[in-house]
């Protein structure tokens, strides 16, 4: 089934990031983004995305290995739907791991096709897809057979060098993906340069000359779920994937909270619910991915950067939450 169809437009989903949006993050984005819509439905997230997973080391890694990646695709009821990412160079294993995908219950696989990561462009996988458009289109042809119930979709740049959407869009919608994420810069401008938005544009100018119903998401410097709406109205998009926004801020697709008007116990507990999660979730990963959330969540009050370094020094949540106690009760 594919769910894309059913969702209401314009959607907002989010991005993969990874080390960021790991099980943890997800489920504490989940809670905090919740929130009933006037018809009674639940918002939050349209669609969340996994962190990337290498379908070479699901099919090949050892058991110890295995049981790390196996981490990366743990999910819950409440982040539905969600979609599985996946990269590879290699047909055999891209069907064999998104055949495991479907067997884990995900709603959808997307290719990663826009990582400009330099070990991951030396399997040919990521942003290089971008230069063999010929394997591109077999990757994708080969998780269509490994989840031919499920909706596989792309997420890419514009291009490699230079911008190629004219001659790349097109050989991805030629094999029906789902959907087609735009990141609006080309590998070799990494994010150092704003993203161009009007790009987007032109992909959905070039998905309807296409006469195609793969959607087209962009993706790129949206700051928050209003700039995200005008964004899509400036673009004609379908929607928009938010991503660095996230950061310190899993109420970013509540459309009544925001950073700015939670007080500073919310941000805390959020913060601590968070850490104990990654804690509990991903025991094999190195506590210091989890510091990177701190600057985030710690940021734009009197003190903050004196906690922030204190935060930096410990290594579990417990003195975490101590920390974090001791200075409300001595800033109130």
């Amino acid at each position: 089934m594919n769910f894309w169809k059913e969702l209401p437009k314009p959607i907002f989903v989010l991005a993969p990031l990874a080390d960021v949006t790991d099980a943890a993050f997800r489920r504490t984005i989940a809670k905090y983004s919740r929130h009933t819509r006037k018809d009674g439905t639940v918002g939050g997230p349209d669609v969340f995305w996994t962190e990337f997973v290498s379908a070479d080391g699901l099919c090949r890694a050892t058991p110890e290995g295995r049981e790390k990646l196996m981490a990366d695709l743990k999910y819950t009821e409440e982040e539905r739907p969600i979609v599985a990412q996946l990269f590879s160079s290699s047909e055999e294993y891209m069907e064999q791991a998104a055949a495991l995908c479907a067997d884990l219950g995900f709603d959808g696989i997307d290719i990663n096709m826009g990582c400009p990561d330099k070990s991951i462009e030396k399997q040919g996988c990521g942003a290089a897809m971008i230069k063999n458009p010929k394997t591109a289109a077999a990757i994708i042809r080969a998780a269509k057979h490994g989840a031919p119930n499920l909706p596989i979709s792309v997420k890419t740049r514009l291009g490699y060098n230079k911008d190629e959407l004219e001659e790349w869009l097109p050989l991805l919608l030629a094999e029906s993906p789902a959907v087609v994420t735009v990141h609006a810069r080309t590998r070799k401008e990494m994010s150092k340069v704003p993203a161009r938005w009007e790009r987007v544009a032109r992909a959905v100018e070039i998905r309807d000359a296409f006469q195609s119903d793969t959607l087209i998401l962009g993706n790129g410097d949206a700051l928050s779920l209003e700039d995200a709406k005008l964004k899509v109205s400036a673009t004609g998009a379908d929607g928009v994937m938010l991503g660095r926004a996230i950061f310190g801020n899993p109420w970013l697709f509540h459309p009544d909270k925001d950073i700015s008007n939670v007080t500073l116990k919310e941000r805390f507990d959020a913060l601590i619910e968070h850490t104990k999660l990654f804690e509990e979730l991903l025991p094999h990963k190195n506590f210091a991915v989890m510091k990177k959330h701190y600057k985030a969540y710690v940021n734009g009050f009197d003190g903050a950067h004196d906690l922030r370094a204190k935060l930096m020094e410990q290594e579990n949540s417990e003195e975490m939450a101590d920390i974090l106690d001791t200075f409300l009760k001595t800033n109130r």
